[in-house]
C-alpha cells in the first residue's frame, strides 16, 4: 500500500471511530433489531436458519411442492424464527430468550405445519372448515399480525386489522364502500384455507424465488463482491471532480443490485463513502444525502431488484426478465441525474477528486475481484434466455461458490457457506412477514371487492383527470411508504391503486412500475425518510436537513414515473428503436436540466429566475411530445449560451 493510499485509509478510520453501525441499523432498520444470542439458543437458531435455506434450495432443485404445502412450510420456518429472534418490544432483552417467545415460536411452526399435515384432508373437504381449522386459522392470523409488528413495525399490522374490521362492518358503511358484511367463519376460512389470503400470491413469491435471490445476495456478499464494487468505484471515479461522491453513487448503485434494503445499503457502503466525501469538503448533510439517494435507487437497478419487483412479475403475469429489462433505462436515468447533481455541486463548491496514487489500481482491482462478476453475468444470461427466476437463482448460488474458489482471497470455507445460509434466512424474514401480513389485506380486498371500489374512488376524487389520478396515487404511495416496507406497500397499492391508472389505458407494466417507484422513493421523503436518516447518522448531520437534501438529489425519481406513465416507450413497451432513442435523449437532457436547476450551478451560479426557467425546461423535456421537447431543448441551449456569456464576463472582470 502506497503512502497516499494509507492516508485515505487513515482518514476513513478516523472518521468512522465514532460511527456505531449496529446502533444506526437498529434505529432505522427494524429488521436489524434481532436478538444477539450465544450458547445453545444461538446454535438452535443457526440450525433452524440453515434448515430453512436448505429446504428452499431443495425445492428449487427438485421441484416446488403444491402451493399450500410450499407456503405453509415457508411460513412455519419464518414465524418460528421471527419469535425466536425478535423481542416483543424495543426494550426487550436481546441477549436472552423469553419463554413466552419460545411458546409463540412453537405455535408459529404449528400454524404452518397444520396446513401441510392436513393438506389432503382440507382439499377433500372442499373448503368446509372444521372447528379445529378455524381455531388454527384464528391463531395464525394473530401470529402473523404480531410477527409482522415485531419485524417491520406496527403500521402494517394496524392496516391489516383495519381491513379485517372493514370486512365485519361493511353493512354499517354508507356509500360506495359499503357491503353486506362477512362472518368470522367466512373471514378465517378465506384468510387461512384458501390461496387468496395469508397463503396467497405474495407469500408464494416469498416462498420461491424471492428467498433464492436473497440467498444469492448473501453468498455474493460473503464472497467479497461488496468490497469489489467499492474498490471498482474508487478506481473509476475517485480522481474526478467531487470523486468520493461519485464513488458513493456508483458503488451504491452496484451494491444495490444485490441488496434489497435501502437502509442496509446506506450503512454498508456509507461507512466508507461518507467519510471520504467529508474529507474533501462536502458538507456532512450533503454527504449523507448523496449516499441515501444512491442507495435507495439500488432497488430499482436490474438485474436483481427489490423483492417487490418479483411480486410484480406474478401480479401482472409477465416474466421477471421482462420487468428487469423494462426497469433498466429508467434506473440508468435516475443514477445519471443523481451523478450529474453531485458533479454540479462539486463544481459549485470547487471540490477536487482524490489523488490517483491514493486510489486502487483498476487493473489490479479487476484482476483480483473481476471473477466475482461472473454470477451476475450468468443470471442476466439465464433470465434473458427464458429460464425461470427460481432456476436462475439456484444456478447462480452454485456459480458463486464455484467462482469464488478461483482466487484465494475470495474462496469460501465451509463456515462461510453455512454463515451465508444463515444470513439468507435472517434476511428473508422481513419479506416473509410483510408478504404474510399483506396476504391478509389482499384477502379482504378480494373478499369484499374493495379494489374496484378504491380504483373508482380515486378516479372520482381526481375528477376523471389522468394527471390527478397519477398525483393521488403518488401521494398514497409516499404516505404508505412512511411506515411499510417496499414489498408490502407495493402489494397493497397494486391491488387498489394500479387499476385506477390502468383504466386510462396505461399498460399494466407502466402502472405497476409507477407505484413501485414511489413506494421505494418514500425512503427519502421526510418526515419519515429512513434511508436519509441512516445517512445522517453516519455523517453526524441533521437528519431533517439530510432528508430534504436527498429529496432534491433524487428529484428525477419523482419525475421519471410520469414519463413512462405518459409514454411507456421508456419501459420498452410497444415501441421502436427510434422511439426509445428519442425518449432517452429527451430524458437525458431533462435529467441534465434537473441537475443544473437543483445545484444552482453550471459554468457559474444560476440566479433564482434562471433556476426556475431551467427547471421548467426539465419538465418540458420529461413530458413526452415534440413541441414540449423542442421548447425544453431551446431553454437548455439558450441557458448554455447565457452561462458561457456570464462566465466570460466574470473571467474578464477578474
Amino acid at each position: 500500500m502506497s503512502e497516499q493510499q494509507q492516508k485515505v485509509h487513515d482518514i476513513i478510520a478516523e472518521e468512522t471511530k465514532t460511527i456505531n453501525v449496529d446502533e444506526i441499523l437498529k434505529k432505522y432498520d427494524r429488521e436489524s433489531t434481532f436478538r444477539e444470542l450465544t450458547g445453545m439458543w444461538a446454535r438452535i437458531i443457526a440450525i433452524i436458519c440453515i434448515c430453512f435455506s436448505l429446504f428452499q434450495l431443495y425445492t428449487a432443485a427438485f421441484g416446488v411442492y403444491p402451493a399450500q404445502i410450499q407456503r405453509g412450510t415457508h411460513l412455519a420456518f419464518a414465524l418460528a424464527l421471527v419469535f425466536l429472534l425478535y423481542p416483543a418490544t424495543a426494550k426487550g432483552s436481546r441477549s436472552s430468550m423469553n419463554p413466552v417467545d419460545v411458546v409463540l415460536a412453537a405455535l408459529g411452526a404449528i400454524a404452518g405445519a397444520y396446513l401441510v399435515a392436513n393438506y389432503h384432508s382440507i382439499v377433500l373437504r372442499g373448503g368446509l372448515p372444521t372447528t379445529m381449522d378455524l381455531i388454527v386459522a384464528g391463531v395464525t392470523v394473530l401470529l402473523v399480525l404480531e410477527g409482522a409488528r415485531r419485524v417491520i413495525g406496527s403500521p402494517i399490522s394496524i392496516i391489516a386489522i383495519v381491513f379485517i374490521l372493514y370486512a365485519y362492518l361493511g353493512p354499517y358503511i354508507p356509500g360506495m364502500f359499503g357491503h353486506r358484511g362477512f362472518t368470522t367463519r367466512r373471514i378465517l376460512n378465506h384468510l387461512y384455507m384458501t390461496t387468496e389470503g395469508i397463503f396467497g400470491l405474495p407469500l408464494g413469491v416469498s416462498a420461491t424465488f424471492v428467498y433464492l435471490f436473497i440467498l444469492f445476495g448473501a453468498f455474493l456478499h460473503k464472497s467479497g463482491l461488496g468490497k469489489f464494487f467499492i474498490d471498482l468505484a474508487l478506481a473509476a471515479t475517485g480522481h474526478t471532480v467531487g470523486g468520493p461522491a461519485k464513488v458513493a453513487v456508483l458503488a451504491s448503485g452496484l451494491f444495490g443490485t444485490i441488496s434489497g434494503s435501502s437502509v442496509a445499503n446506506v450503512v454498508t457502503t456509507g461507512t466508507f463513502t461518507i467519510p471520504l466525501m467529508k474529507s474533501i469538503g462536502y458538507p456532512a448533510h450533503f454527504a449523507g444525502a448523496v449516499e441515501a439517494a444512491a442507495s435507495t435507487g439500488g432497488q430499482l437497478m436490474p438485474p436483481i431488484m427489490g423483492a417487490a419487483a418479483f411480486v410484480m412479475s406474478e401480479f401482472i403475469g409477465v416474466p421477471y426478465a421482462t420487468i428487469a429489462i423494462a426497469a433498466a433505462l429508467p434506473a440508468v436515468l435516475y443514477y445519471l441525474a443523481v451523478g450529474l447533481m453531485v458533479h454540479m455541486e462539486a463544481l459549485r463548491l470547487g471540490l477536487k477528486g482524490l489523488p490517483k496514487e491514493s486510489l486502487p489500481d483498476p487493473k489490479k482491482v479487476l484482476r483480483e475481484g473481476g471473477h466475482l462478476l461472473i454470477p451476475l453475468g450468468v443470471i442476466i444470461y439465464m433470465l434473458v434466455s427464458g429460464y425461470t427466476p427460481l432456476r436462475a437463482a439456484l444456478v447462480c448460488i452454485v456459480a458463486t461458490v464455484v467462482v469464488a474458489m478461483m482466487r484465494k482471497n475470495t474462496r469460501l470455507k465451509l463456515s462461510d457457506v453455512l454463515q451465508a445460509l444463515e444470513d439468507g434466512a435472517r434476511s428473508a424474514l422481513g419479506v416473509a412477514a410483510a408478504c404474510a401480513a399483506a396476504g391478509i389485506i389482499i384477502g379482504i380486498v378480494t373478499l369484499t371487492g374493495l379494489g374496484l371500489k378504491m380504483a373508482n374512488g380515486i378516479i372520482m376524487l381526481a375528477g376523471g383527470s389522468f394527471f390527478f389520478t397519477l398525483f393521488l396515487t403518488m401521494i398514497a404511495s409516499i404516505i404508505l411508504g412512511m411506515g411499510l416496507p417496499t414489498t408490502a406497500k407495493y402489494i397493497i397499492l397494486a391491488s387498489m391503486a394500479a387499476p385506477a391508472i390502468q383504466k386510462f389505458g396505461v399498460p399494466a407494466m407502466a402502472a405497476h412500475m409507477f407505484i413501485l417507484y414511489y413506494g421505494i422513493i418514500a425512503d427519502l421523503t421526510p418526515p419519515v425518510a429512513l434511508a436519509a436518516y441512516a445517512g445522517a447518522g453516519i455523517a453526524g448531520a441533521n437528519p431533517m436537513k439530510t432528508g430534504w437534501t436527498s429529496l432534491r438529489l433524487a428529484i428525477a425519481a419523482f419525475l421519471i414515473p410520469y414519463i413512462f406513465a405518459y409514454n411507456p416507450s421508456l419501459l420498452l413497451i410497444d415501441t421502436t428503436a427510434m422511439e426509445v432513442v428519442l425518449v432517452s435523449i429527451s430524458a437525458l437532457m431533462g435529467a441534465f436540466c434537473l441537475a443544473v436547476a437543483g445545484a444552482g450551478f453550471w459554468y457559474v451560479p444560476l440566479s433564482k429566475i434562471e433556476r426556475v426557467v431551467v427547471f421548467a425546461g426539465a419538465l418540458m423535456l420529461i413530458k413526452p411530445g415534440l413541441y414540449t421537447d423542442l421548447a425544453g431543448a431551446a431553454i437548455l441551449v439558450l441557458d448554455w449560451f447565457y452561462q458561457k456569456s456570464k462566465r466570460r464576463k466574470s473571467l474578464g472582470g477578474a
